[in-house]
């Protein structure tokens, strides 16, 4: 559901530059209009999907992809998912149910690939089988980072839009100016066919970029989302502090590492955005930093009150927070603490909201109305 946009179209729309949002600081948490209760406990835990029927697909940092059953009591590893690169940032990281999942079977996901240097790749396959033996059938690698770097900063986060395209994000592997550099996709957002081509009409083809730059100038691209307006937003880990949600407008520079509202982690400072207002701001950015993990624009009707909004998930900040996306302006309108890393927030086909922690025994918690 947080993968799809209802319309494309109106992003196209957006004035050319945001301007400087107010920099987020320490805030006291709200108190919690839900009550959660813990479905599963995983190793490692770092994306999950749901499938129409209410079953989840869960990944796991080294390599494991899991069936879950929607209560959590039944659960099988996946067979037939590649190798995966799982030291430092790496992991078997981002995993999506195409949006015909009940007609095609097909799941996307991404993986680091072995070895260093490495790189982020999107990969395809279809899922058959259920808790008596699940596989990834005709597994196919769509679409490979590149140039292969060592370092962090992987990214992966996929988004599908509703004219038929996919969106993939990639981190600058730690590495600073490749985000800026019009060779490779490095720190970039790319569109592509559900086959991983470069989409046509790229803003950024044929002007030396790589013909399926969406968008440059990113740091680490953690959550990606289409809301119900079809407008593309990302949510972007900073350095020391500049954590940022930015709106995705096609062709845009983001200004990374010329431009930052934080600082290097030695101290050494970084021109915030309004000293280059020729790059796109972000509209929403934080300072310190709550380390945003992932983002889901709520569409339900469990929580009438988040309807349209955006629920953060946060590793240092140990939080969920709730951002106001308003007419290509943002703002946090409450934190809610968790009182763990969250690694990934996406939405059940009733409304209810699952959350997974970080870590060796990260649980799985179902969100619903209640204290």
């Amino acid at each position: 559901m947080r993968h799809l946009a209802t319309a494309i179209g109106l992003i196209l729309a957006v004035p050319a530059l945001a301007e400087q949002a107010p920099i987020t600081g320490d805030r006291p948490f709200a108190e919690k209009p839900f009550k959660a209760v813990e479905i599963a406990t995983f190793e490692d835990p770092w994306a999950l999907t749901f499938l129409p029927d209410g079953r989840m697909l869960v990944t796991e940092k080294k390599g494991r992809m899991l069936l879950v059953s929607a209560d959590g009591r039944q659960r099988i590893a996946i067979a037939g998912v590649p190798a995966v690169g799982a030291a430092g940032q790496g992991a078997l990281g981002e995993v999506v149910a195409h949006p015909d999942f009940a007609d095609n079977r097909l799941v996307y996901f991404s993986y680091s690939t072995p070895g260093s240097p490495n790189g982020i790749v999107l990969a395809r396959g279809r899922l058959a089988g259920g808790f008596d033996g699940a596989r990834l059938e005709d597994v196919k690698t769509l679409y490979a980072a590149h140039p292969p770097k060592s370092g962090g900063h992987y990214a992966g986060r996929i988004a599908f839009s509703s004219d038929g395209f996919l969106f993939f994000a990639m981190g600058e592997r730690q590495k600073f100016m490749p985000a800026q550099e019009r060779e490779g996709v490095l720190g970039k957002i790319v569109r592509l066919t559900m086959d991983g081509k470069p989409a046509p009409g790229n803003p950024l083809a044929g002007k030396g970029f790589d013909a399926a730059v969406w968008t440059y100038g990113h740091r680490n691209p953690l959550g990606l989302a289409f809301d119900g307006q079809g407008r593309l937003w990302d949510a972007e880990m900073g350095p020391k502090g500049g954590d940022e949600i930015n709106l995705i407008l096609p062709g845009r520079n983001y200004g990374w590492p010329l431009v930052s509202n934080g600082d290097h982690y030695d101290g050494k400072p970084i021109p915030d955005h309004p000293t280059r207002p020729d790059f796109e701001a972000p509209r929403v950015s934080w300072n310190p930093s709550i380390s945003p993990s992932s983002l889901l624009v709520y569409s339900g009707s469990l929580f009438p009150q988040w309807q349209g909004k955006a629920l953060v998930g946060a590793l240092s900040g140990k939080m969920l927070a709730l951002v106001a996306l308003d007419e290509g302006a943002a703002r946090e309108d409450a934190r809610y603490d968790m009182g763990k890393r969250i690694r990934a927030v996406d939405q059940a086909p009733d409304g209810a909201v699952y959350i997974l922690e970080d870590g060796k025994d990260g649980r799985l918690l179902r969100l619903t109305p209640g204290r």
